[in-house]
């Protein structure tokens, strides 16, 4: 049988594993995130998120860039989906795309107050 000083090692062994597998997950979706926003139109979430800003702010961010597109008049290429919300039938909704140049001109009006916001600004703006 196995000492207790075996098990033991085996089992930070096995965290540290998972710790890893976690890690690299992050960071390919991260990746892919990236990857999606540079060849094509996506979402300003999608854009934001690419920007590696934590998840507790994104929405925030985007819905005030969302106004910022409004009153520019800058309109994303629609597109229909089918979306599931509460568990109910999947309804058709309108969602847009934006391309990287039309995120570029809504960022550049757009004068956030929040750090966190600042910080995505520059983001968006380097990208």
């Amino acid at each position: 049988m196995a000492s207790a000083n075996s098990r033991r090692a085996t089992a930070i062994v096995r965290n540290r594993a998972r710790a890893n597998r976690e890690a690299a997950r992050a960071r390919r979706v991260a990746t892919t995130a990236a990857r999606r926003v540079r060849t094509g139109p996506r979402s300003l979430t999608t854009h934001v998120i690419a920007t590696g800003a934590p998840l507790d702010v994104v929405s925030g961010a985007t819905d005030a860039l969302r106004i910022q597109a409004r009153k520019a008049g800058i309109r994303g290429r629609a597109a229909r989906i089918r979306r599931t919300l509460n568990g109910h039938a999947r309804r058709v909704v309108t969602v847009y795309r934006y391309t990287a140049e039309q995120v570029a001109q809504i960022v550049a009006n757009y004068k956030p107050r929040k750090a966190e916001y600042k910080v995505i600004r520059a983001a968006l703006v380097a990208a």
